[in-house]
């Protein structure tokens, strides 16, 4: 059903004035009836020249990545021989943010264009767009043809991988990690026989093979290559201190995105890699694997984990680890230590993997919480969240300090940095043979 545009309002008030103007040489009714009839012929011929389709499709990615612009596109087509004016909407969708600004084009008799509409996906996991909503009109605007295009499209918002990209080439990483790999040697250490050499000032002790000595006579040391196919397990807490956002995503956001960065990494390396996502209980877990099948598995289960506001239960998760995980391993825990309660569990808790396991805590330091100590304080407000910071990052410093003196390795970096600073930190581990 047509309806009055903006252009046949701004008509019908030049008529109104016209009629006003013709009241003073004609009688009013008549002045009035000839400024409505004026406007009743525009009507008609407008909807005369509104008669014929134009269609209208919607073409959405199915995958969106986290933050990231994207669009949505549509396929218009004008099958008239008159001008058509369109102008494009979208409904909102969960999830999403999509430009509330109409899309517009002009489209000649019988061509057809395409239209955009931006989206940035605002949160992971899986939503649907729903109706989209045009406005039709002739290239004399006075009324126009509103249609609403009932059109659900399930749409999945993945992890941002954008910071492999900026991490300097993920091969050239692995790259670096083979030179050291396939040739570093662990002097004295369990792993496969490569050579012997002589001993020299910088060896260990220990190091010194006698048997091969005493037939050489004189100090000889075995070399060893390090183990291939090692087994990395991606923790992630997904509880309550996960939940805040940092910017434009949430915590588990990132840690989601790092942990799908360093399992990418992992398996060109030919390590294994498994996850285990927990809160209260363990929400999702994947065994250590290997293979296209078994990285995109791993890619499904983190990318619908979703964080829950309750408390994480780091012995129950561990516990787990450490009866599945017969062999020594890397276990890289995703959390956070904001206060003394989450510091203390997870401290305990890691006295049940280090032992056997090797730990690598990731963490996300606050950017408000450096501000508010950068800042010079101007009032009793700023001072009180000063005093705070100064209190949480206390609070922080002691909780690393003690994971590092109980042989854990700790990332502690903004949030934006944590991509790389994880990778970085998993290519230390491998060319220093720390596993």
């Amino acid at each position: 059903m047509p309806r009055i545009a903006p252009r046949g309002v701004a008509a019908l008030l030049v008529l109104a004035l016209v009629g006003y103007l013709l009241a003073g040489s004609f009688a009013w009714p008549v002045a009035a009836g000839v400024a409505l009839l004026a406007f009743g012929i525009l009507i008609v011929y407008d909807v005369v020249l509104l008669q014929g389709s134009v269609e209208i499709v919607r073409a959405a990615p199915p995958r969106l990545a986290l933050a990231r612009h994207d669009v949505l596109r549509y396929e218009v087509v004008n099958r008239t021989p008159r001008e058509r004016r369109v102008a494009l909407v979208e409904a909102p969708a969960d999830r999403l943010v999509i430009d509330v600004d109409e899309a517009r084009a002009v489209l000649p008799p019988r061509t057809r264009t395409e239209l955009t509409l931006g989206v940035v996906p605002r949160e992971r996991g899986r939503t649907a767009l729903r109706s989209y909503h045009a406005r039709i009109q002739s290239r004399l605007g006075i009324v126009e043809l509103r249609r609403a295009f009932a059109a659900p499209v399930a749409v999945r918002v993945m992890p941002d991988l954008s910071a492999l990209d900026r991490s300097g080439d993920l091969v050239a990483r692995t790259k670096l990690i083979d030179s050291g790999l396939r040739r570093l040697r662990r002097r004295g250490m369990g792993g496969e026989f490569a050579s012997l050499r002589e001993y020299t000032t910088d060896d260990a002790f220990r190091s010194i093979d006698w048997k091969a000595s005493a037939r050489r006579g004189k100090p000889m040391v075995t070399q060893y290559e390090v183990e291939r196919a090692q087994q990395i397990v991606v923790a992630i807490d997904a509880g309550r201190l996960m939940t805040p956002r940092l910017g434009d995503r949430r915590k588990l956001d990132y840690a989601v995105s790092a942990a799908l960065a360093i399992a990418a990494m992992a398996r060109l390396a030919a390590d294994r890699v498994g996850v285990i996502a927990f809160a209260s209980t363990v929400l999702a877990r994947l065994s250590p694997g290997s293979g296209t099948q078994h990285s995109a598995h791993l890619t499904d289960l983190l990318s619908d984990v979703e964080p829950r506001f309750e408390e994480a239960d780091y012995e129950r998760a561990f516990l787990e680890i450490g009866r599945t995980l017969k062999r020594r391993s890397l276990i890289v825990l995703f959390t956070d230590l904001f206060d003394p309660v989450a510091s203390g569990a997870v401290l305990a808790a890691a006295k049940l993997l280090t032992a056997r396991h090797l730990c690598l805590v990731v963490l996300m330091n606050d950017a408000a919480i450096g501000a508010a100590l950068r800042r010079v304080p101007l009032d009793a407000d700023d001072a009180y969240r000063a005093a705070v910071a100064a209190t949480l990052s206390e609070e922080r410093d002691r909780a690393v300090a003690t994971l590092r003196d109980r042989g854990v390795l700790v990332v502690d970096v903004p949030a934006a940095e944590l991509t790389i600073a994880l990778l970085d930190a998993y290519v230390d581990v491998k060319t220093r043979g720390l596993l």
